[in-house]
């Protein structure tokens, strides 16, 4: 029998958690696959990655944390590490540092910046375009 007379596709908003962690994971590494690099999920969050990306150089080797959204947090700062998230089915990645030198005041004065470390965006504003890669177009 065909493949898609066994399978429906998904939608990931049916999934739970783990699972949109699991398909993100993959569409990540997917789009990561066409620039050349190969995927390595990794068990334990090492120095803030949740997976290694290296590339068929040999030389460079990407650390990569997942999120949901467009996300700055002081927990990654200086730590030379990508962030991945998934924004209107396209793969976004950015360098996270790059993103922490164009922080505005006014994320650096908010509460969930002091208290917490963090600061995430529903829709990632267009100011940090100039920084963020599209994988996928």
């Amino acid at each position: 029998m065909k493949f898609k007379k066994l399978y429906d596709i998904i939608h990931y908003k049916d999934l739970n958690s783990k699972q949109k962690e699991n398909y993100n994971f993959h569409k990540v590494a997917s789009a990561l696959a066409n620039y050349g690099f190969n995927s390595m999920r990794l068990n334990d969050d090492w120095q803030g990655a949740d997976f290694i990306a290296v590339h068929i150089d040999g030389d460079d080797m990407l650390k990569v944390q997942l999120k949901g959204r467009f996300t700055l947090a002081k927990k990654y700062i200086d730590k030379n590490i990508y962030i991945a998230f998934i924004e209107n089915d396209s793969v976004k990645i950015y360098l996270h540092d790059d993103a922490i030198n164009m922080i505005p005041d006014n994320i650096k004065n908010s509460k969930s910046w002091i208290e917490n470390g963090l600061y995430t965006f529903n829709r990632t504003p267009v100011k940090y375009d100039d920084i963020i890669s599209v994988l996928n177009n």
